[in-house]
């Protein structure tokens, strides 16, 4: 039989309750009887009950994280940047995929999952502003994406305007005139997709260049398959273009085998810019220039917010802390497939590098 916590206590001299303090941590212990106790706890091979300990302080020690779908290699790599940091606050993450389908997002917020765990990091897709009273709930919440704005809960989301302005700059310093858009949502008000274009016709707007609509091209789902065909087709339309910003690095991969497909050279006939920085970006061919959106830092904040939620859920309201409102920082990450910004030193006549490129 497994040994308890009453045989350490028989084996080492001491309390049962010495003994719970001393697999708890408790500071004030004497270094002897840690020791002690200990060294009980080795020889009878004791291992602490956790389920019991969590029960007893009315917590799982499990957090809950759903996300749309992990097929996207943005949501993988999310999930594994909150496991990261949960394992470092000694939580397990139980882990929901949605599927972009309503009554999905619907029972993430009232299903098992909620019961299972002591907290939720949500990022929904198919739930929208006009469901803002779904999101009032009875336990610690923290909110993720674009979909969502001004409810209750705490929020982080990416600096999507701003990232997408910078790196429609970033291909206009270079040279570029004619940018194509690929992964449009045309009439969406509230999402990454509207929230990345207004930051791409702000760049145009600021830089003097008209936006031509048909550059701009749709593409429902942001996948390698949708990106290629939204590419093909603008090859095909006979549009000219010389750069291609794609709102996600899936489509922006798709489109870079559509561009190869039709032996346009990348970056030296057209220039390809992502989003994500997901971790293939470094190794197409060529790699992929893309936006890296802040992702270890939402998952950090998302993880230590909600901690601090579930630690507080007791508290008086006026003891608790303000509601967060995060945008996580970015940073363009140029490499092979865009083209240098270059800058006239009009002294010289000489091309320099320009500054660097972070946010």
């Amino acid at each position: 039989m497994a040994a308890t916590m009453q045989d350490v206590a028989r084996l080492a001299g001491v309390s049962a309750k010495t003994v719970s303090n001393v697999v708890n941590s408790h500071p004030h212990v004497a270094e002897a009887t840690r020791l002690k106790v200990q060294a009980a706890i080795d020889k009878l091979g004791y291992e602490l009950n956790v389920t019991a300990r969590n029960l007893r302080k009315g917590r799982t020690g499990l957090i809950g994280l759903a996300l749309p779908e992990l097929k996207l290699p943005y949501f993988a790599e999310l999930a594994d940047s909150v496991m990261v940091e949960a394992e470092k606050a000694g939580l397990g993450v139980l882990i929901e995929q949605t599927n972009s389908d309503r009554d999905r997002e619907i029972g993430v917020l009232h299903g098992q999952l909620r019961l299972m765990t002591d907290g939720l990091i949500f990022s929904p897709l198919a739930l929208g502003m006009d469901d803002i009273h779904m999101f009032k709930v009875d336990f610690p919440l923290v909110l993720l994406g674009e979909r969502v704005f001004g409810s209750a809960n705490d929020h982080i989301t990416m600096s999507n305007v701003e990232a997408a302005k910078a790196a429609t700059l970033h291909l206009i310093a270079a040279g570029c005139r004619r940018i194509a858009l690929i992964g449009a949502h045309p009439g969406e008000v509230v999402g990454s997709a509207a929230l990345r274009e207004q930051g791409y016709r702000a760049a145009l707007q600021e830089a003097g260049l008209p936006v031509d609509e048909q550059l701009v091209r749709p593409s429902e789902y942001w996948h390698r398959g949708t990106g290629a065909a939204a590419t093909d087709e603008l090859i095909e339309s006979g549009v000219e273009f010389d750069a291609l910003f794609a709102l996600n690095d899936a489509l922006a991969m798709g489109a870079m085998h559509s561009l190869h497909a039709h032996r346009i050279d990348v970056p030296g006939d057209v220039s390809v810019f992502g989003f994500d920085d997901i971790e293939d970006a470094a190794y197409t061919r060529p790699t992929l220039s893309s936006v890296s959106p802040g992702r270890d830092q939402i998952a950090r904040e998302a993880v230590q917010i909600l901690e601090a939620r579930v630690a507080e859920a007791h508290a008086p309201f006026d003891q608790r802390q303000p509601v967060h409102r995060i945008y996580a920082d970015f940073e363009l990450v140029p490499r092979e497939s865009s083209r240098r910004p270059q800058v006239i030193d009009g002294a010289a006549g000489a091309k320099t590098s320009p500054a660097k490129l972070a946010h």
